[in-house]
């Protein structure tokens, strides 16, 4: 199979695999589809992942990823890969994976127990504010709410290199919203919608911190008004949802425009 020529049927369906990981792929690659809604792709490149259910992998660390060589706007239920942490694919897929994806994405999957869910972008205002000396900045209503709430990770090059992977791990610790220096935006969560809510603040307070930078000087937040905001934002709780009634309304969203992230 060259680049160009991509299989033509989905390798994988519903019948044929444990219901859990159906619903898992569902959920998945509806998230997909919700990224290119939204404008965050990059071409054929960047990933979301998510762990298989332990009923179906027996406890053993195995993640979905998207089929290198897909847009967003192609990926569906079926034709998402399963792999392992060495990027051995384990459903006889057709489709290729990007060593850049399983590499960053399985040492935080292996790494974090807690690390269901894992997306990075290269959106415009991701990628500038990582390109800033003091990055994320406490100066809006979005940035106020992740108040200690963001790791950095310096820029290592083209993150193919497992070695990699521990220096990526100390540098997160237990936050869950990561900036890669020069490199773009990273989250991870207990589940897809938290992880989801969690990136989409932190894109919002990029985007909002470029527009503002745009225009002048930016007024601070102070710290004590920070610490209160990140507190009061419940929209990483589990006990308040952690970002699912938001999912939903997207996933209703793209439903009136295409099902086919279903097949």
């Amino acid at each position: 199979m060259t680049t160009l020529e991509m299989p033509a049927a989905s390798p994988v369906k519903a019948a044929a695999m444990h219901p859990d990981e159906w619903q898992a792929r569902v959920q998945l690659a509806a998230c997909y589809r919700i990224f290119d809604m939204l404008g965050w792709t990059e071409m054929i490149y960047n990933h979301i992942t998510l762990r298989v259910p332990s009923s179906v992998s027996g406890g053993e660390r195995h993640f979905l990823i998207n089929p290198f060589g897909l847009h967003y706007g192609e990926v569906t239920a079926s034709n998402l890969v399963k792999i392992d942490a060495q990027g051995r694919v384990l459903d006889n897929s057709p489709y290729p994976v990007n060593p850049a994806g399983f590499v960053v994405h399985a040492a935080i999957h292996e790494g974090l127990a807690d690390a269901h869910c894992v997306m990075h972008t290269h959106t415009t205002a991701g990628v500038a504010v990582a390109c800033l000396e003091n990055g994320l900045e406490q100066t809006n209503f979005y940035s106020a709410q992740l108040h200690d709430r963001i790791a950095y990770h310096d820029f290592e090059g083209i993150t193919v290199h497992a070695e990699e992977g521990p220096r990526l791990l100390e540098h997160i610790g237990n936050r869950q919203a990561v900036i890669l220096r020069n490199h773009g935006l990273l989250a991870w969560g207990h589940t897809l919608p938290q992880t989801f809510a969690i990136l989409w603040t932190l894109n919002r307070a990029c985007e909002i911190q470029m527009a503002t930078f745009s225009m002048g000087r930016a007024r601070p937040v102070p710290e004590d008004v920070a610490i209160r905001c990140s507190r009061d934002s419940l929209q990483f709780d589990p006990r308040h949802g952690a970002g699912q009634d938001v999912f939903d309304a997207l996933v209703r969203r793209v439903d009136r425009i295409d099902t086919s992230y279903k097949d």
